[in-house]
């Protein structure tokens, strides 16, 4: 302000010369107040401008959180007819087994259309990239919280065969992003990533003969040592009557009460 007020008395002396500011005939005070008073009308048009595209994104977002929401109830654990044993191999369970993963997946899909409606949506309006990026990685961090959740507060959820059902769901959804290009898809994918090592771990052969160090490094670095002991000796195996975490890894936690 002080460099404004010192560039208009300096306007001011000069027009006391008879000088002309050369652009619209004017001596320069006039000329100087006017842009004075013109920068803050531009500033509160500003914010104004950032909060009603604040605003149309935020509910943006949260339409497509409710559209999804209320789909992931239906994608969080396999159809019962799916979850048969391997032994009971007869046509008849497999052809049962076949038309559940026909009928489950149909709610994937439903989801990868709810996220391309919005995306031809935004797409229509002229709406940024940037805002599209930010309104799916979002979206993402959403699902992988209801899923995750499911896993670690219900044991049905947390079978070998549901594994294997939430695997095919998650596929699809990694289709979605690699169709979509990382343009409008950006970090979605990656936002996934705890329903993505847990669901690994739900579907890994011979889970018994893995070290805690296996676990933690290789397999699921991104999750706890308690969750992966929740998850753990929640498994049961529907398929093939495998057992879940070693010995060795749930006598270590019992020792060492680790909360990390």
């Amino acid at each position: 302000m002080r460099q404004n007020l010192h560039f208009q008395n300096a306007r001011s002396s000069s027009s006391g010369l008879g000088i002309s500011n050369g652009y619209s005939g004017m001596v320069g005070r006039a000329d100087t107040t006017s842009m004075i008073e013109a920068k803050y009308p531009a500033v509160r048009f500003k914010q104004q401008l950032t909060a009603y595209v604040e605003k149309i994104y935020g509910t943006m977002r949260d339409s497509l959180k409710r559209e999804i929401s209320a789909i992931l109830t239906l994608c969080i654990q396999a159809p019962r007819a799916g979850r048969v044993r391997a032994s009971r191999g007869s046509l008849k369970s497999i052809h049962s087994s076949a038309l559940s993963r026909q009928a489950s997946s149909v709610h994937w899909q439903n989801i990868v259309k709810c996220l391309n409606h919005t995306l031809e949506t935004m797409n229509n309006n002229y709406v940024p990239p940037m805002i599209i990026r930010k309104t799916f990685s979002q979206v993402f961090a959403f699902m992988n919280v209801q899923l995750f959740n499911s896993l670690l507060l219900r044991r049905e959820c947390c079978s070998f065969s549901n594994g294997e059902f939430l695997k095919a769901g998650l596929q699809e959804l990694e289709q979605w992003c690699s169709r979509t290009t990382e343009e409008y898809a950006g970090t979605s994918w990656d936002e996934l990533q705890h329903i993505r090592q847990a669901v690994g771990f739900l579907v890994l052969h011979q889970k018994s003969h893995k070290t805690l160090e296996e676990i933690t490094d290789e397999l699921c670095p991104v999750l706890s040592i308690s969750q992966i002991y929740r998850i753990g000796t929640m498994f049961w195996d529907d398929k093939y009557g495998a057992q879940g975490l070693s010995q060795e890894v749930s006598n270590w936690k019992h020792e060492n009460n680790d909360d990390r």
